[in-house]
């Protein structure tokens, strides 16, 4: 495990072997293995187990352990083959973009 800093200025844990994890969407209707390969406090790059296609990934939720108590609410960032990239969404994201595009409306 090595700790290294990204071009955002955001720490980030890089593991050496990667940690286990499952992608599931947010309706519960699809899951996915998948293995985080490092994690800041923003956001984590996973590798994926299989094809990404026809997932719902705009957003969606990180499983980190087996009994799914432990999880993060996810949107797509990037995709690299079978890597993407995922940013952590915190509680009330979607509240303060909604509110934000109906202002100039």
């Amino acid at each position: 495990m090595a700790v290294k800093t990204d071009h955002r200025g955001n720490s980030r844990v890089v593991f050496e072997r990667g940690i286990p994890a499952q992608m599931m969407g947010i309706d519960g209707t699809w899951r996915r293995e998948c293995t985080m390969e490092d994690v800041s406090e923003s956001g984590a790059k996973l590798t994926i187990d299989g094809s990404v296609e026809g997932l719902h990934l705009k957003e969606f939720f990180l499983l980190l352990s087996s009994t799914g108590l432990a999880y993060r609410r996810c949107e797509l960032a990037w995709v690299n083959g079978d890597q993407i990239g995922v940013n952590f969404l915190k509680l009330g994201d979607k509240k303060k973009k909604a509110r934000s595009t109906s202002v100039g409306a």
